[in-house]
């Protein structure tokens, strides 16, 4: 066992779209009046927390359920490698949910007052350890039976991103949802390059993602509706505000999932769809960087 394996399997490339959900979210915010430092720093804490947390999960579910192995097209695992024992995966798993539960503790006793907002935000912050944790761990793992995408849409769009603007502001604005279920749809695309990428050994291994259930060509028009109503999303949020110049502001992100989303269409190889994900990663990064850019300097 070496750090250098435990950094491998906390996955850091996944991180950019939790920063970009709660940047997001504080981002929100900021256009309506508030920005709170040590909420948004508790906050980034909690969540990239939860996120290792689902990578470490990842890796010991689909390692003990078999579908880490050597047919697998993207890079080998933690687990899978040898580099972690079982033992010590269920170990660091106990940890960071601990970690994760004390972080989220801390971040409501200074966000919040009312209890009633309290006892709302700590069930979240539970079934978010709950679904870091059974997305593949355990006989019912969703991740198996073609719900990830919806857990993912939710949690990193309309819980994590509507979340953190509700930490900064305490107000219920719906307008708010918009840019949530930008995150969200982008953040559900990312996973679906990752099922893409390893539909054939996911098949035979009784992994049923979206595209073991709708097949490759499915797959990418899937896609392509996720980036496009991401982005209409949060142009009609701009565009609600009176902010039609912001629409500049996203154009390098808009660029890049288009890109993206061309070279999806092209790609006939299983293995292209690695750097598919990894484009589509940083596309997401390149619209919260936009969007936080645009929202921090105009309000």
């Amino acid at each position: 066992m070496s750090l250098g394996a435990w950094i491998k399997a906390a996955r850091l490339r996944t991180l950019p779209l939790t920063l970009v959900c709660i940047g997001t979210g504080v981002s929100a915010a900021r256009v309506s009046g508030y920005f709170s430092w040590p909420v948004f720093l508790l906050t980034i804490l909690t969540a990239v927390l939860l996120q290792v947390l689902s990578n470490f999960a990842n890796d010991y579910g689909d390692f003990v359920k078999g579908t880490d192995n050597d047919e697998r097209v993207g890079p080998q695992r933690a687990m899978q490698s040898g580099a972690i024992s079982r033992s010590q995966m269920k170990l660091a798993l106990w940890l960071f949910s601990l970690a994760s539960l004390v972080a989220g503790i801390a971040l409501l006793a200074i966000a919040l007052d009312g209890l009633q907002e309290w006892l709302i935000f700590f069930s979240l912050g539970l079934a978010s350890i709950l679904a870091a944790i059974t997305y593949t761990v355990g006989k019912n793992a969703y991740g198996y039976n073609g719900l990830g995408d919806i857990m993912v849409f939710v949690f990193f769009g309309l819980t994590g991103v509507f979340g953190s603007f509700y930490l900064q502001t305490g107000l219920l604005e719906w307008m708010a949802f918009l840019p949530a279920i930008s995150v969200g749809l982008f953040s559900t695309g990312v996973l679906n390059m990752n099922n893409l990428r390893d539909t054939e050994n996911d098949k035979a291994c009784g992994k049923i993602t979206i595209p073991v259930r709708i097949g490759v060509k499915a797959t990418k028009v899937y896609q392509a509706l996720l980036i496009l109503l991401g982005l209409a999303a949060s142009y009609a949020y701009f565009f609600l505000l009176g902010a039609t110049d912001a629409l500049f502001w996203l154009l390098p992100a808009l660029l890049l999932f288009v890109f993206h989303l061309l070279a999806v269409f092209k790609e006939k190889q299983f293995k292209g769809f690695d750097k598919q994900l990894k484009i589509c990663v940083l596309a997401t990064l390149v619209y919260g960087i936009c969007f936080a850019g645009y929202c921090f300097s105009t309000f």
